[in-house]
């Protein structure tokens, strides 16, 4: 659930402060009130949650000194100004300072409520950004985003950690929708950057000429950010789809690398996106770039050779989604479990994501089947989906695999809630979690 977003109100005058905090409160915002920008800077710290809405003329530290202060502090922290009438060249500075925006008084109550949403909603967006962004930075916790048990996953992880520790330049490739990305925000998390800039550009989302303008610059003064070459300086630059860069900017990419020296003070993980068949980075890339790029390289496997994986991430998927609509999560057959282990899934796991959302939803409304879903994303499929044959045994103890997990999950590790309900007695139910690798201990709670 989204933090409630605050709103301090900084007023020296009593009768001021109660009235803007009485409107706002009916308005369904939490308030706080200070009689100084003193009293206020030993509460607002540079992640408070929520904004400010401040007089400039105040006795002691003013209004301005108020807001350099707290730019100083966080500089995305949205400060609503209160002036008097006529302080317009005041309003203007304040601005130019980092004001989110401004009220002249006497001021339109209505107004100051929009402008208040307008500012917690760019709140929230900053602060689910760096909720995001230090998540992303802990290695620990990114690495169990990488779930699955099977080979390819295990020796992707592996994969990781080498890397990571490596100073090198990477490139990594795979299919689509098979988490290029997170691999990238992994690297950079379990290495030595971990603490320093992570930033990140697609180079398919821009024209040229603005491609060229975000990585190299150069960069107009009323621009917000510097280039990515230099944002990135000393931390990790990941460039998406590396392939859409034409020649001058790989001209341009490669001279920067070369600057650096080796070891480089940037780190660049490059991404492969190629869709058309037959084709690599390197067809498409200048050799020494290519080489330059791909000194470590990783590619990431295809949802279809991870076996009983999909099964797991389907399960733990279905969750989030049903705990996000309030309903249950759909309970998967044996049929299903292995229509699930059967598709080819070429759309990965973005496509697994989708399918899990609309089984849940379909689940919600008591119709539909899996066996539809996967079905509805390529017409042409039967319903008995076959990749790469498989031994039955292979599907029998992924879907027995799966039971158990997810009758662990439900009864909170209750041994004997499981016993009962699967008819199992402790000791095979003991023996096959074992087998597949499932602790008790990892349900508690």
């Amino acid at each position: 659930m989204a933090q409630a977003m605050k709103i301090a109100i900084v007023d020296d005058e009593q009768d001021m402060r109660q009235s803007i905090s009485q409107w706002l409160a009916l308005s369904g915002y939490d308030t706080e009130t200070f009689a100084s920008a003193e009293d206020a800077l030993k509460t607002l710290g540079p992640d408070y949650p929520g904004i400010v809405i401040s007089d400039i003329k105040m006795p002691g530290m003013d209004g301005m000194q108020f807001l350099k202060k707290l730019m100083g502090s966080d500089s995305s922290l949205p400060v609503i100004m209160i002036t008097g009438h006529g302080d317009v060249p005041m309003a203007v500075e304040a601005m130019r300072v980092g004001a989110f925006d401004f009220l002249e008084k006497p001021f339109n109550p209505d107004r100051m409520s929009e402008l208040a949403k307008r500012a917690t909603g760019a709140r929230r967006l900053t602060m689910d950004t760096r909720a995001l962004r230090r998540e992303l930075s802990d290695g620990g916790q990114i690495m169990k985003k990488l779930i699955g048990i099977s080979p390819v996953m295990d020796r992707l992880r592996e994969d990781i950690l080498d890397l990571g520790q490596a100073d090198g330049h990477v490139l990594i490739d795979g299919e689509t929708g098979t988490g290029k990305t997170l691999v990238a925000h992994a690297l950079h998390a379990v290495g030595s950057r971990a603490g320093k800039k992570f930033v990140l550009v697609s180079c398919a989302a821009l024209e040229e000429a603005a491609l060229a303008k975000r990585l190299f610059g150069p960069m107009q003064p009323e621009d917000s950010m510097l280039p990515a070459v230099e944002e990135a300086r000393g931390g990790t630059l990941v460039l998406e789809d590396i392939e859409a860069l034409s020649e001058p900017l790989q001209a341009k990419l490669l001279s920067f690398i070369n600057e650096q020296g080796t070891p480089g003070e940037t780190r660049i993980i490059a991404i492969s996106n190629l869709q058309e068949a037959g084709k690599t980075s390197e067809d498409v890339l200048r050799a020494d770039l290519f080489y330059r790029l791909a000194a470590l390289r990783i590619t990431v496997p295809p949802l279809r050779q991870r076996g009983e994986d999909i099964l797991t991430l389907f399960t733990r998927l279905s969750e989030q989604f049903s705990e996000e609509y309030g309903c249950d999560a759909p309970q998967v057959t044996a049929q299903e479990a292995a229509q699930l282990l059967q598709a080819p899934w070429p759309g990965n796991v973005r496509q697994l994501i989708n399918v899990a959302e609309r089984a849940v939803l379909q689940s919600r409304r008591g119709s539909g089947t899996i066996a539809s879903l996967l079905m509805s994303d390529h017409e042409d499929m039967q319903p008995v989906m076959t990749t790469e044959g498989k031994p039955l045994k292979e599907y029998v103890e992924a879907f027995e695999r799966m039971l158990i997990d997810n009758t662990m999950r439900r009864h909170k590790g209750s041994i004997a809630s499981v016993m009962d309900e699967l008819c199992l007695p402790r000791r095979t139910l003991n023996e096959k979690m074992a087998k597949y690798g499932l602790q008790r201990s990892d349900y508690l709670g």
